[in-house]
């Protein structure tokens, strides 16, 4: 406040006001009267204090303090700072816009590129499943006949045993061929005495022919007679040879590895040499069961879906639900007259010897598209499309730009409808 405004009041003034409230107030008690006076000499020294304060202020606004100039020195710093702030906030914002102006080169270099679905293709079940019914056989069987004539001594292995090549199965005695063979080697020895005095019988007919002591013709007898000694001595040993032979044949070895299937002969019984009408006894039947044979006949209209290598699977009664994963081994390449059916060889592995010679099975052939012969596979419908020549496929190669792969089957009928987009097409 200014001076002139101000009016100093009096101790005795500031009370005023005071006393003529206190005039008009109601008459106080005596015990009110000294608490009342301590609030009124409060109050007194309250605004005493006011006025007193109000004195010594300064009667209009204060300038604010005079600030000396700064030294030319700090100035320059200051304006340094400040370009320099400027500096790298404009380089912070070109650094900015050329990164943006090259991620967006990046994405629409990216975006040009045509994206496709790429596909593995599958190869398709076989349109058909021929099946025919079969025969199992072993892979080899072969009957076991003697050689030799005589009476069984002992046998060794019984039907089901699985036998190695060369193991023994029988022992025959053979008293008579033992006594052919002890004759014969008796027979050369009276030859080869023969030969040997018809030797010395001819070099002594030779020295006399050269004093003229004989004849020529009577030195060529006895030459003669000398060399038919020598071919009696030969015939003598191959007979003793023949006999030996038929000696050997008096044990019974296993000619292959299998599994006998029959035994028809006991110890004791007479075994006669031979087989057939030479009134000959079989003595056993061995198989070979790994793997087996399968035969079966084709109809004609599938015989040229027949193949050498083509897979086949057998199937049989008492195994339901398993499958015997085989191959065609050889077919007869020629139609039965009869039937009109192609024999055909199927070979099955039977390692664990699951499945029995002489059973009979179901022989399914994949024929058709999928077959191995007109193999099918199946992609997506996106990257197909259908034109006069037929359906095309889209088909990337050996890491190459897609090319497109017709279609096998008939134009027209791909010309009939686009296939869907999810829809598996067909292509060779």
């Amino acid at each position: 406040m200014n001076k002139k405004n101000e009016s100093p009041q009096e101790p005795g003034d500031a009370g005023r006001p005071d006393q003529s409230r206190d005039q008009h107030s109601p008459p106080q008690s005596e015990s009110e009267q000294p608490h009342a006076l301590s609030a009124q000499a409060q109050r007194d020294e309250e605004i005493a204090e006011i006025q007193q304060h109000s004195r010594h202020q300064p009667p209009g606004i204060q300038k604010p303090p005079e600030v000396p100039p700064a030294p030319p020195r700090k100035a320059m710093t200051i304006v340094g700072v400040l370009l320099l702030v400027l500096i790298i906030a404009g380089a912070l914002t070109l650094w900015a816009h050329m990164t943006h102006d090259r991620a967006l080169a990046k994405e629409t270099e990216r975006e040009t590129i045509p994206t496709v679905a790429v596909v593995h293709p599958l190869a398709e079940k076989p349109d058909e499943d021929l099946v025919l019914p079969g025969s199992l056989q072993a892979y080899v069987e072969s009957p076991i006949y003697a050689r030799t004539s005589g009476y069984l001594i002992q046998w060794y292995k019984d039907i089901g045993s699985r036998v190695e090549k060369g193991e023994l199965l029988a022992k025959i005695d053979t008293p008579e061929v033992d006594q052919q063979l002890d004759s014969t080697r008796a027979t050369r020895q009276q030859i080869l005495a023969q030969m040997d005095l018809a030797k010395i019988t001819a070099d002594r007919w030779e020295n006399l022919r050269k004093t003229d002591s004989v004849s020529a013709q009577e030195a060529d007898q006895q030459a003669s007679g000398y060399k038919q000694s020598q071919a009696n001595l030969a015939a003598a040993d191959a007979n003793v040879r023949r006999l030996q032979q038929l000696e050997g044949f008096k044990n019974i070895y296993a000619p292959f590895s299998g599994v006998l299937t029959r035994r028809t002969v006991d110890p004791g019984a007479l075994i006669n040499a031979g087989a057939g009408a030479a009134g000959g006894h079989e003595l056993f039947d061995i198989a070979r069961i790994d793997p087996l044979r399968v035969y079966t006949s084709v109809p004609q209209a599938y015989a040229s879906e027949i193949k050498a290598g083509a897979k086949a699977v057998v199937t049989l009664q008492e195994f339901p639900g398993q499958k015997f994963l085989g191959k065609v081994a050889r077919t007869a390449e020629a139609i039965d007259p009869a039937t009109r059916t192609l024999l055909t060889e199927v070979d099955v592995p039977n390692k664990d010897g699951r499945l029995l010679p002489g059973s009979f099975g179901e022989v399914h052939f994949a024929v058709g598209y999928g077959s191995g012969e007109r193999d099918v596979i199946s992609c997506a419908g996106p990257a197909s499309r259908c034109h006069q020549f037929g359906q095309q496929g889209a088909v990337a190669e050996h890491q190459h730009w897609p090319r497109l792969r017709r279609y096998a089957g008939d134009p027209r009928r791909h010309l009939a409808r686009r296939p869907d987009r999810h829809q598996p097409s067909r292509f060779a």
